[in-house]
């Protein structure tokens, strides 16, 4: 039987020490079907050429370039509109794949008559569990919970039918994994799921997410505040779970603003603007779900006062520097 073509999708920017990795475990493929479609989001650090270097070695390989930096989703969108296969996967361009990943994601999806297949991956935390196939609802608890699979595309194989119905929104430069993966989990019906290590994720220095706050990740709130508002209706036994989800997002995003500073200066008026939306998802119930009591702590403070939480954080910040980073 014919095997059916797999497009994976690999959105690149500056991520030159990383790509070739990225790209020999996917041409590695034990899987005998497949695309790499590589989208350069307007790189700085030579990753194009090598995009171009890839494709004129490989005719499974195609390279496509932006002009200016149009970020992740739009990238991603580039090769959805791009992809022959019926199926699609999202790989980044600084992780490795086993050999295996699109072969046992395929019998996955397939045995368990699935539209979304997930497996397991390390490098991030993330509590594994055993093989499982969800429902709908199901899987959507899954994603709120981050168990036994969490909010980001990558290390999931799709039906391409749900994924070009779905795209990603390319005004939501953060936080936009979160919308993409709940959109299109809410139009599956079922999604598998094996705990096998397929997926290698590499946590970088000097990436995008490491950086200070800007514009551009406070869009973050508004797929936050959508997914919050239409799991409290579609399912509304998660509602909860993804507030708590988006508060976590916010505490982290703050801690950053005061590490990294905020867009031309204004890390106060950041952390002011993080406060506001964290006050909206608030609430003392889903405070106590807070898995650890400093998180909690920070949390509280976030809600109180922008100031107070700023120089507190900055205080952290300075005592784990002068020892050492512990």
């Amino acid at each position: 039987m014919d095997k059916p073509l797999i497009s994976v999708i690999v959105p690149v920017y500056n991520a030159g020490d990383y790509l070739k990795g990225c790209l020999d475990s996917l041409l590695a493929q034990t899987w005998p079907n497949f695309e790499i479609i590589l989208a350069d989001d307007a790189s700085t650090d030579g990753s194009g050429q090598i995009c171009d270097g890839y494709a004129g070695r490989d005719a499974r390989v195609q390279a496509v370039h932006f002009p200016y930096n149009r970020g992740p989703s739009a990238a991603r969108n580039e090769g959805i509109c791009r992809a022959q296969g019926a199926y699609i996967s999202f790989v980044d361009a600084d992780d490795r794949v086993e050999r295996d990943l699109l072969e046992k994601l395929y019998a996955s999806l397939t045995q368990a008559g699935a539209e979304v297949s997930v497996c397991g991956a390390d490098g991030i935390a993330l509590k594994s569990g055993p093989a499982a196939v969800y429902t709908r609802s199901e899987a959507i608890r899954c994603l709120a919970r981050g168990t036994p699979f969490n909010l980001v595309p990558w290390g999931k194989l799709y039906s391409a039918e749900l994924v070009k119905k779905t795209l990603f929104s390319e005004d939501i430069f953060y936080s936009e994994d979160l919308l993409f993966v709940y959109s299109v989990l809410k139009q599956s019906r079922r999604v598998s799921y094996r705990p096998d290590i397929l997926y290698h994720y590499t946590q970088r220095e000097g990436s995008q997410m490491q950086s200070g706050t800007s514009e551009r990740k406070l869009t973050a709130f508004a797929a936050q505040d959508f997914v919050c508002q239409d799991a409290g209706v579609s399912f509304p036994e998660t509602a909860e779970d993804f507030r708590l989800l988006a508060l976590e997002a916010n505490r982290c995003l703050a801690v950053l603003t005061v590490k990294k500073g905020g867009e031309g200066g204004h890390t106060l008026g950041y952390i002011k603007r993080i406060q506001k939306n964290t006050r909206r998802h608030f609430s003392w119930q889903i405070l106590k779900r807070c898995p650890r009591k400093r998180d909690a702590a920070a949390l509280l403070a976030l809600c109180a006062s922008a100031w107070c939480f700023w120089v507190a954080a900055s205080a952290v910040t300075r005592m784990k520097r002068l020892g050492g980073g512990r």
